[in-house]
């Protein structure tokens, strides 16, 4: 890391402290630090939209699974892993729940369908509205799905999840103040004048407060939930932090590489 690097960090670290707005990603820089909200610890980064890429499988069209499979498999080709992020829900073959589109190619279509009836408690992606994150161009987008649906986009990038946690500046309305549904989460926002944040936290957080950290402390508007539990994970070689699912692997990765 080079001087600048480190005090681009601790600026960031610090105004993410301090309640300040975030800076947003200078091209080709993509960040990732420590911040607070609340009372509870979180990691997050940001990157410009153009700069993301997800990631799902290998050559042999195997899933990579773990961040250094990913990075590794990089290396081969000259690149870098910079950061990354599980990047939604996936079944036991490692395969996204919902729509997976990977340098402009759909792999897994939209899913639109309902949880089973009399499913208690319901499967987070199925908590309506969920929702899509994409990026076409160098444009970040969040959406709910049944607009996802109706607007049709073409994008390089985008990847399904639920339930959504902030939808143009409101929560989501299943969302429960002071619920006891506390374990660790992973989203991403869009925010501010378009870059992306995405945020992991280090304990146990409820859905309330980990869309209000999207929404009052890092300025996003539109936010969508990852995934929880054991399937959290990021991959920053800067902290050395290389996180491995307790699932057997991870299905699609977000991420930036250079």
């Amino acid at each position: 890391m080079t001087p600048r690097d480190s005090l681009s960090l601790a600026a960031f670290a610090l105004a993410s402290l301090l309640g300040a707005p975030l800076a947003h990603a200078a091209p080709g820089e993509a960040r990732c630090a420590a911040t607070e909200f609340e009372g509870a610890r979180y990691t997050v980064c940001h990157a410009a939209p153009a700069e993301l890429e997800l990631h799902w499988r290998d050559p042999d069209e195997q899933p990579y699974r773990r961040f250094d499979a990913l990075a590794t498999a990089l290396a081969a080709t000259g690149r870098t892993l910079q950061f990354a992020i599980n990047a939604g829900m996936y079944d036991t073959e490692f395969r996204p729940i919902g729509l997976y589109v990977e340098a402009g190619e759909k792999l897994v279509k939209l899913n639109t369908n309902e949880a089973a009836p009399g499913t208690k408690p319901i499967p987070n992606f199925y908590k309506k509205p969920n929702g899509v994150f994409f990026v076409t161009g160098d444009t970040a987008t969040i959406t709910t799905t049944e607009d996802y649906l109706a607007a049709a986009p073409e994008p390089r990038l985008a990847t399904q999840s639920g339930p959504m946690l902030v939808i143009a500046g409101e929560l989501h309305p299943a969302l429960i103040p002071g619920s006891a549904d506390r374990t660790r989460r992973s989203g991403v926002g869009v925010c501010g004048e378009g870059e992306v944040i995405v945020a992991i936290s280090d304990g146990g957080v409820n859905f309330h407060d980990f869309a209000r950290l999207f929404r009052d402390s890092l300025g996003c508007d539109n936010a969508l939930f990852l995934d929880g539990g054991r399937g959290v994970g990021l991959y920053d070689p800067e902290t050395g932090r290389n996180d491995v699912s307790w699932h057997g692997g991870y299905g699609p990765m977000l991420g930036v590489a250079k």
